[in-house]
C-alpha cells in the first residue's frame, strides 16, 4: 500500500513559508520567507519593548516584552522586525543568541530571554593575592566591554 505524502506549509524551525507547485502569487510566500530570514541572519535587536515604537525605521528589530500591546499583542518574547510597512514576527527557539544594541549585551533564549550578569569582584579571604584579584577584575571589565556580561 502506498503512503500519502504529507506536505507542511512551513519549515519546522522558524515557520518559513514553503512554495508548492501550482501555487498562485508565490511572491507573497517568498517575500514572507525573506522577511523572516532577514531577521534571523543578523541577530541584533535595538532593545526589548512591550509597546511598538511610534516611528520605527525599516530594518529595526526588537524583542517583544511581556504583556505586549498594540500590533505586538500576543507576540511576547518574539523578535519583531519592521520592514517599513508592517511588523514581521519570529518565535525564538532555545539556544538562539542575539546582541542588544542599546546596551551591547548578549542575550540567549532558553524558555525566555536571559542576559549574563558579571560575577562580583573578589574580596575577603585569609590570603589576598593582589595580582590575581587585579587580573580577575580586568577580565570581568573586558567581558563587560565585549557584551558578555551586562
Amino acid at each position: 500500500m502506498t503512503q500519502v505524502a504529507s506536505l507542511t506549509s512551513s519549515t519546522s524551525r522558524y515557520g518559513l513559508p514553503l512554495l508548492f507547485s501550482g501555487q498562485s502569487q508565490k511572491e507573497f510566500t517568498v517575500n514572507e520567507a525573506l522577511a523572516r530570514l532577514d531577521l534571523l541572519t543578523h541577530p541584533a535587536v535595538e532593545q526589548e519593548l512591550a509597546d511598538p515604537p511610534p516611528n520605527p525605521s525599516a530594518g529595526d528589530c526588537y524583542i517583544v516584552g511581556t504583556s505586549a500591546t498594540g500590533d505586538w499583542a500576543g507576540h511576547d518574547a518574539s523578535l519583531a522586525g519592521w520592514d517599513g510597512t508592517q511588523w514581521t514576527f519570529v518565535e525564538p527557539r532555545d539556544g538562539m543568541a542575539i546582541r542588544c544594541l542599546s546596551d551591547g549585551s548578549l542575550r540567549q533564549y532558553s524558555g525566555g530571554w536571559q542576559g549574563y550578569s558579571a560575577p562580583l569582584d573578589p574580596h575577603g579571604g585569609s590570603t589576598v593575592d593582589i595580582e590575581a584579584r587585579t587580573a580577575i577584575a580586568e577580565l570581568i571589565t573586558l567581558l563587560k566591554a565585549f557584551g558578555i556580561f551586562s
